[in-house]
């Protein structure tokens, strides 16, 4: 499976005990990349279910787009 990732952080998110949820609990942090309170997971992960492995993707503003890849011989 491919998908499309942009990450804007430009340097470690260091996880404190301070970054626990008293409600949520445990911390999670995102691998697959959508989660809008990044770098934190909040279920965006989610979305990605059903993707084709052989297909690559890209997410713009929640929705999931097949992203056409193309090689050329030079």
């Amino acid at each position: 499976m491919a998908r499309e990732v942009t990450h804007t952080a430009t340097g470690p998110k260091i996880i404190t005990p301070a970054d626990i949820d008293e409600e949520k609990g445990d911390v999670a942090v995102c691998l697959c990349g959508l989660s809008e309170e990044y770098p934190f997971c909040d279920g965006s992960h989610k979305r990605a279910e059903g993707e084709d492995p052989d297909e690559r993707y890209k997410y713009v503003d929640g929705e999931r787009r097949r992203v056409a890849v193309e090689f050329r011989d030079e």
